[in-house]
This record gives structure tokens, C-alpha cells and sequence, in this order.
């Protein structure tokens, strides 16, 4: 499997987390690992199996270890961390502060160091949220995507189908755009989780207008930054003599970085109102997520006639 690698800048990296910058090092955070260590048996001088690409989060059981040192033993511990490899960054939990002797070595190393006012649990669960966010594997895909109801919804079909003119009715609707034309998809523990490419975030494109600012225009409420992907709805030109799910009964599904969404094909014609019968799918979706499902329900009452 490919090797992912994520460079953050020293500034954004310290922002996003809420952590103060004791010492800058090499100004960039290379995040290359979803781990994060703590070095307790490393500064006991156990270093098998250690993985040089982690975060090294120091907590006040290692600072209480470090403590019971001498300057000079502390400088050597701490000298032979740096020594297996360039480490990402070193962070300290709890406001603690940095040992003389580890702002020296990370010098020598350009290692930057930070400090969070969190404890170490709640520190680490923020680093694990954050770096399996930068590194999970991703891919692009063309649709729009949009949140119904509270439903991830992501609209696809060939180009000029109408998926951007049936996403602005539903933001005249109430519902909210995370994503036109371009989507990024990131599979996150078992979910897939969509956003749009910066550089387009709330930005559309219609044809006979252009391009258009969602959020400009109708508010912060009708976007959003990103969302879990639910449901599949591929706009499809009506086929004459091609047999459309009338039932509802016929399970088709997605499938997105090994990853298996519900899709349902809707056939587009003059006369049909999209917006709403992607609003009754975005319904129907949380009723069957509850465990109602209408079809089984008709067949049902069929059979027990």
C-alpha cells in the first residue's frame, strides 16, 4: 500500500489543535504515521518496534521520570529519542513545561515542540481524530454533495443531467451544499466522509449563469464544510423501454475506497420536480435507517389478504 505523507505548516498545525509553540524547529509538521507514542519505554532505553514517524506526546508520567534525573542523564535520554530518526513534532501535555535539556536536543534536531493545556488522554484522542483526517486514503469523484434532512447525499450522472440546477433548488429549499463538481471522498473508520477542494469551497457552477458563491448569496446556512456520505442518487435521462425500481425493493449499492453506499437511480424527464423526490429519498432513507421500510410493509399486507 502506498506510503501517505501530509506536510502542515507550524501555524495551522498549532491553530487546529490549540497548542502553543515553545519552539518552531523546521517550521513544518510531517504527519506520515496514524499513531502517536508516548516514549515511556523509550526513555527506559526500550526502543524495538519504536516508529520514528509518530507524534511524541509527553505526559506527566514521563515529565515526573525525566525529573528523577540528573541535567545530564535527562540530555542523554532525551539525545538518544532524536537519534532514531526526524521526528514530527514533540507536544506537552497538561501546560507542563519544557525541560532545558529537551528544547537543546529538538534545537540540534529542528524537532518542533508544543504545549496543550489538555490532559494527555484527551490530548492524544484530538492527534489520533487529526492525523487519521490528513492521512486517510482519498479520491475524487464528480457529483454533487449535499445534506438533506441531515442525510450526506451525493448526486451523480452524466455532465448536464441537471445535478447543479437540482442542488440550488434544494438550497432554495433549506437543505445544505458541501461540494459541486468536484468531491473529495475520505474513508475514515469504515465511513466516508465528503468535502470540496478548497480552492472551489462553496463556489457552483451553472450553466447560462456561471459561477455563482452559495454561501455569498443564501448564507452560511446553506453550506457546509463536509459531511458522511449516506446515499447515492444518480440522475439518469429517461430511457424509453428501460424498466425503473417502482417497488422500491431493488438493492443497488456504490462502492468508494472499498466502502458500500445505498444507490438508488432516479430517471430525469420534463415535468419532474427532482428536488422534491430527493427530499422523499432522503426521508425514506432515515425511515429504513430506523427500520421501516413501506415496501416490505405493501408486500405484507399482499400476502396477509
Amino acid at each position: 500500500m502506498e506510503h501517505v505523507t501530509a506536510s502542515v505548516m507550524l501555524d495551522k498545525f498549532a491553530s487546529d489543535l490549540n497548542l502553543e509553540t515553545v519552539y518552531a524547529g523546521r517550521g513544518v509538521v510531517t504527519l506520515s504515521s496514524m499513531s502517536v507514542e508516548r516514549p515511556g519505554l523509550q526513555l527506559a532505553g526500550f526502543f524495538d518496534y519504536f516508529d520514528s514517524r509518530r507524534i511524541i506526546v509527553l505526559g506527566l508520567t514521563e515529565f515526573e521520570y525525566l525529573r528523577t534525573f540528573t541535567s545530564g542523564e535527562r540530555r542523554e535520554k532525551l539525545s538518544r529519542l532524536f537519534s532514531y530518526g526526524e521526528l514530527p513534532c514533540i507536544i506537552l501535555s497538561r501546560g507542563l513545561e519544557a525541560f532545558e535539556e529537551l528544547i537543546q536536543t529538538a534545537e540540534i534536531a529542528r524537532c518542533p515542540i508544543f504545549r496543550s493545556p489538555k490532559i494527555t488522554t484527551d490530548l492524544m484522542s484530538d492527534l489520533y481524530i487529526y492525523v487519521n483526517r490528513h492521512l486517510a486514503p482519498s479520491m475524487s469523484v464528480h457529483g454533487v454533495l449535499m445534506e438533506v434532512f441531515g442525510v450526506g447525499i451525493l448526486l451523480t450522472g452524466e455532465s448536464g443531467v441537471g445535478k447543479s440546477e437540482t442542488a440550488m433548488e434544494l438550497i432554495k429549499r433549506g437543505h445544505r451544499l458541501i461540494a459541486d463538481d468536484n468531491v473529495i471522498l475520505k474513508e475514515i473508520a469504515h465511513e466516508l466522509t465528503g468535502t470540496a477542494p478548497e480552492i472551489i469551497r462553496y463556489f457552483m457552477e451553472l450553466r447560462g449563469i456561471g459561477i455563482i458563491n452559495v454561501k455569498s448569496m443564501y448564507g452560511s446556512g446553506s453550506v457546509l464544510d463536509e459531511k458522511t456520505l449516506q446515499l447515492v442518487i444518480e440522475l439518469e435521462r429517461w430511457r424509453s423501454g428501460k424498466s425503473y425500481d417502482r417497488i422500491g425493493d431493488e438493492q443497488q449499492s456504490a462502492e468508494y475506497l472499498g466502502v458500500k453506499i445505498p444507490k438508488i437511480t432516479i430517471p430525469v424527464s420534463p415535468g419532474r420536480n427532482l428536488a422534491i423526490i430527493i427530499e422523499v429519498a432522503a426521508r425514506n432513507y432515515r425511515l429504513k435507517s430506523m427500520g421501516y421500510d413501506a415496501s416490505e410493509e405493501l408486500i405484507n399486507r399482499s400476502i396477509g389478504r
